[in-house]
This record gives C-alpha cells, sequence and structure tokens, in this order.
C-alpha cells in the first residue's frame, strides 16, 4: 500500500491534477486489485462501503449498494428472493450466495439508475456475485476481499479493466474531516451516530408498534438516507431500498421521486410485465428501459406503431391507468424513512399512495401535529428518531 494515489483527473478531465490522499504519515486503506479508478469512482466506493458497513452492523445481514454519482441507486440485505423477482431482476438463472443475493436486490431497486453503478459489498466477494457483477454494466466494486476465483471473473470485465478496490476492513477514520470549497477549508466532526433499534420506540401516532420486518426495513432506509445527497427519503420493503429521491429542494418532491421509483419497482412484478413478449436478443438494460417507458403514463411510446417491433415479437397489451392503479392498490407493508423532518402531511398522503404502513423521521416540525394526523388518518405508525441525516 501507499499514502497516496495519482488519478487522471478529477469530477471533470479539466480538473487536474487529480489524487487521493492520506494528509498523515499512514498508507491508504486500500488496495486497486485492477483497473484505473478515477475521483468519483472513489467518491462513490467510499460513501456506499460505509453505508454497507453500517448496514450489516445493524442487522447482521450481508449488504449490498448500487451507487451513482454519490448517492445510492438501490441499498439491500440478504434476504431471500421470490421467484418473481429474480425474474424481474433477471437473476432467475443463477446460483445465489447471501452476499449475490443482497447485490440483486441492491441492483434490482431501480435497473435504470444503476446502469453504470460502483458497487459495495459487505463481505468478501465469492463467484455467484463476481458471476452476476459480469454480466452487468458496472464501473467497479469495493469490497474487504475476493476468493481467488472470484478476482479473476472480475478482471476479465471490460476487456480488463474494471475497477476492483479491497479496503481494510478493519480501518477507522479520524473523528474530525474536512473538505474544501472554493479554497476554503471545512472542518466538522463526523456522522458518527448509530442507527439501531433504539431509534424507533418514540411513537407519535395512535399505531404504535413495528413488526420485525418493518424495523428493519426502516433501518435500512435511514442508514441509506445516511450517505444520500440530501434533502432524501426512501421506501423500503423486504430487506431492500425500493425507491430512493436523492438531492432535491422540496421534501415533497423527495417523497413523489421515490413513491414514483417504488411504484415502478411494484408495477413491473404485474402479470403483463411478466409476459412481455421480448424478443430473445433483446439485452437486459434494452428491457429495462422499455419496460420503464411500458409503464410510463403515455405508453404509446412503445406501442405506436413501428416502434413495439423493435423490442417485442408480437404486440403488447396495454397497462391501462385502472390496472395500474388496481393493482398498486395491493402494495402494503411499506416502510419510509426521511433524512429531515416532514414539514407537511402532504408527504403523509404521498406515502400512503405507495403502500406506506410504518415511517422513522426525526420530528420537530412547527407541522408535527398535522403530520401526526394524517398519520392517524390512515393507520400509519411513526416514530420521532429525533435525528437529523443530512449529507452533502
Amino acid at each position: 500500500m501507499a499514502n497516496q494515489l495519482m488519478l487522471k483527473y478529477g469530477c471533470n478531465p479539466n480538473q487536474k491534477p487529480a489524487r487521493i490522499f492520506m494528509q498523515d504519515d499512514t498508507d491508504l486503506p486500500i488496495q486497486v486489485l485492477n483497473g484505473n479508478p478515477g475521483y468519483i469512482n472513489f467518491m462513490d466506493a467510499f460513501n456506499s462501503w460505509q453505508l454497507v458497513r453500517e448496514l450489516k452492523q445493524a442487522t447482521g445481514l450481508p449488504a449490498a449498494a448500487s451507487f451513482k454519482h454519490v448517492s445510492p441507486a438501490g441499498a439491500a440485505v440478504a434476504v431471500p428472493l421470490s421467484d418473481v423477482l429474480k425474474k424481474i431482476y433477471f437473476v432467475d438463472d443463477l446460483e445465489l450466495s447471501p452476499i449475490a443475493t443482497a447485490y440483486a436486490r441492491a441492483r434490482g431497486a431501480d435497473r435504470m439508475s444503476s446502469y453504470g453503478d460502483f458497487v459495495a459489498l459487505s463481505d468478501v466477494c465469492d463467484v455467484p456475485t463476481a458471476k452476476m457483477l459480469a454480466r452487468e454494466v458496472s464501473d467497479g466494486v469495493i469490497a474487504p476481499g475476493y476468493l481467488p476465483e472470484a478476482l479473476e471473473i472480475l478482471k476479465n470485465k471490460r476487456k480488463g479493466t474494471y475497477n476492483v478496490i479491497q479496503i481494510d476492513e478493519g480501518y477507522l477514520p479520524k473523528p474530525i474531516e474536512h473538505k474544501d470549497v472554493f479554497g476554503i477549508t471545512f472542518e466538522q466532526g463526523r456522522n458518527e451516530v448509530c442507527i439501531s433499534k433504539d431509534l424507533l420506540t418514540n411513537f407519535q401516532t395512535k399505531a404504535d408498534r413495528f413488526p420485525s420486518d418493518a424495523q428493519r426495513d426502516l433501518l435500512l432506509a435511514l442508514i441509506t438516507l445516511k450517505y444520500t445527497q440530501s434533502n432524501s427519503v426512501c421506501y423500503a420493503k423486504d430487506g431492500q431500498a425500493i425507491g430512493i429521491g436523492a438531492g432535491q429542494q422540496s421534501r415533497i418532491h423527495c417523497t413523489r421521486l421515490a413513491g414514483n421509483k417504488a411504484d415502478l419497482w411494484f408495477l413491473r412484478q404485474h402479470p403483463k410485465v411478466l409476459e412481455l413478449p421480448f424478443k430473445k436478443d433483446i439485452r437486459r438494460p434494452d428491457r429495462d428501459n422499455t419496460i420503464d417507458v411500458y409503464l410510463s403514463e403515455d405508453d404509446r411510446d412503445v406501442l405506436a406503431d413501428g416502434i413495439w417491433q423493435e423490442f417485442f415479437e408480437t404486440r403488447p397489451e396495454p397497462l391501462t391507468r385502472e390496472e395500474k392503479r388496481s393493482w398498486l392498490e395491493k402494495q402494503f407493508g411499506v416502510s419510509l424513512g426521511s433524512d429531515a423532518f416532514f414539514p407537511f402531511g402532504d408527504n403523509i398522503e404521498r406515502a400512503h399512495r405507495s403502500g406506506v404502513e410504518y415511517i422513522a423521521q426525526a420530528g420537530g416540525s412547527i407541522r408535527d401535529d398535522h403530520v401526526i394526523a394524517t398519520c392517524d388518518k390512515y393507520g400509519i405508525a411513526m416514530v420521532f428518531t429525533g435525528v437529523r441525516l443530512f449529507h452533502h
């Protein structure tokens, strides 16, 4: 290992010189086993590694994250997959170890956003996970280790240029961190808040109980938000994020964006989507894009004469607005986390439409009473954590 690593450039090709380095005499806690990771790759790698490390500590389950531009597109723990989820995640032909299952869920949350992702694994990368990574469009992976056969598989990806980073699992950063903006150095204490079940006890609503699965999903949502650009909201179910709204100036826009993604996740499980007559040679990214268009409000784009022929063997039946709403009404048991307080009850109204029954948020709005009353209207259980999770 070494104290510094020179990079091709920073965020953009004109930003030179660029490097990562330790400010003291210690070595970097990482080794590049393959490829040539760039500035943004390392930003994604270090943020995502913190997320999966904390997620495993909080749940005891192997964890994975799929990052794009310093926010997660998906995060998950190793909860077994149903046959339907295996199909829509394109892993029904693969052997799935626990850590491979976690990544399948993380990647499957929002496959369009995960295109070209950087991956973090809480556990050693095994062969099933490497085989999954080998066939997805991805920029790189960070993990505490790699089985020899798994490493060889990854070294052959992208004509030998796939970025593979190994991190020292025992590395702990200093308690004070710094960042330069416009030539001015900012200093703050690291956000070392521990997200545990202790944060899920201060109920504000008439419904005052979280089932064990909801507790797990709320911990996942909150830890995901800790490493998501703010403002941010996360919907979670079955041990994975199903919708993340990141970097919005308005919280209701976070809630809508994440809710729309959660709805698309559930609509992808509709029988009409599962039975879409794709041509055999259509690539997975093209299927993802086509399904997204098929499920959009204006499905004429994919069903118009001449366009559907590019993707399908036969012209598919449209999924009508009424069919979508009927299907979405079957969605329930969703957990929701917010990185700060909800200022108005409109967030709860939108969350309810996507099957949210459990909420964890910081609390502290002057309209808390309205937010609580809206939860009570729908029988939603909500706690105030008292913890803000802004990340910039």
